[in-house]
């Protein structure tokens, strides 16, 4: 990202986080505001610099080292300052990217970017002026496992083993996932309270942004979100 911003962005990011499972996409969709999947930023299964899990059972795709946070910064910037972007599209059954796809903000001062990395990115996106809110979200984990292991199962992510073991990994470190999270600058809440400092970000946004030409988000398109 550049050490100085010539110019005031179109739009600010509300980047939202929180553990896999935890309802991220769902409440990004509910929000009513253009967004950005940050899981689409993934590293390909080929890539050499893939973290390992320290028992043998693959790539660890619940550590920062498996997501381009170069690329997604760099993408975050571009929708800020130019109102569009291109976003890779990522299939997780193959741990592959297959395409690329736009989007565009069509003058909205305001868009989430959500993803299990998203407080990786905070202080560079508060560093360049863009960051209208940081929030994690979090609930039971218990809960969480649950619907994150039905989810992966019933779109066939993964083996079934591998999504069991992940599973338990994650319900155990759930907590520490969190505080690491509120440690990088993210406020951790539920549901109605995101939903409420989601409404008093929209409503800050400065008005009148400039509107971009764009057919926005590709709407045939859905992507599976870790």
């Amino acid at each position: 990202m550049n050490s100085h911003s010539p110019a005031r962005p179109r739009a600010h990011v509300l980047l939202l986080t929180g553990p896999s499972g935890s309802g991220k996409t769902s409440l990004a969709a509910l929000s009513g505001l253009p967004v950005l999947n940050l899981d689409d930023f993934y590293k390909e299964c080929t890539d050499p610099s893939l973290p390992q899990l320290p028992d043998g059972g693959g790539a660890d795709w619940d550590s920062p080292l498996s997501w381009d946070a170069d690329a997604a910064v760099a993408a975050i910037e571009e929708l800020c300052r130019a109102g569009r972007t291109a976003v890779p599209v990522y299939d997780i059954a193959s741990s592959s990217r297959t395409g690329t796809t736009g989007l565009a903000l069509d003058g909205a001062p305001l868009f989430v970017a959500e993803g299990i990395f998203a407080a990786d990115v905070i202080d560079r996106c508060r560093t360049a002026g863009l960051l209208a809110d940081a929030l994690c979200l979090r609930g039971r984990p218990a809960t969480t496992f649950r619907r994150r292991l039905a989810r992966d199962l019933r779109e066939g992510r993964k083996p079934a083993v591998y999504l069991v073991r992940r599973g338990l990994r994650l319900l155990r470190s759930e907590r520490t996932i969190v505080a690491r999270h509120a440690a990088l600058g993210a406020h951790p809440c539920a549901k109605p309270e995101a939903l409420t400092r989601i409404a008093a970000a929209r409503k800050a946004a400065p008005s009148g942004a400039n509107g971009v030409e764009g057919a926005g988000d590709d709407p045939a398109r859905t992507t599976a979100r870790r």
